[in-house]
């Protein structure tokens, strides 16, 4: 995998990660190629799995989603099968913008984005606190995004 992270491709995704919608003739001008090279450098990264895929990244704010509360989830049982009930059950929760499975103190950390806290207190009674195998849950409200972005970046 290594080997496809020469530094062409690393400023490929570098610009494609700023732009997806950049033009390949735009991206090969940014970094010294023609467009064909540069095509099937996108076409291998995207083979090799580097890119898993283009999205548009949607403002919460302008779609009134500004409060973000973040979720402690303590399971009563955490045998694989329950756990996989649960990972099926939060991911049809589409208020739940990302879930992680924990090593600690509790099970699972979830965002979870809404209008206001009202909004939060009924996705909380009608979805989450309804989820398989939950025993108990703490809820951390994000006062200010300082760094908040999506995917990852090299």
């Amino acid at each position: 995998m290594t080997e496809l992270l020469d530094p062409t491709n690393r400023r490929i995704l570098a610009e494609l990660t700023a732009n997806a919608r950049i033009p390949v003739t735009e991206l090969a001008r940014k970094v010294g190629l023609s467009k064909t090279p540069v095509a099937l450098r996108i076409r291998q990264l995207e083979e090799a799995g580097l890119i898993t895929g283009y999205r548009a990244i949607l403002s919460p704010v302008r779609l009134g989603l500004t409060h973000v509360t973040y979720v402690e989830v303590r399971m009563t049982d955490t045998r694989q099968k329950a756990l996989e009930a649960f990972n099926a059950a939060v991911r049809t929760i589409p208020e739940v913008e990302e879930c992680y499975m924990i090593a600690g103190g509790f099970d699972y950390l979830l965002k979870v984005r809404s209008r206001d806290m009202a909004d939060y207190r009924r996705i909380m009674a009608e979805k989450i606190s309804s989820l398989p195998h939950v025993n108990a849950t703490s809820s951390y409200v994000a006062m200010e995004a300082v760094i908040e972005q999506g995917g990852a970046s090299l």
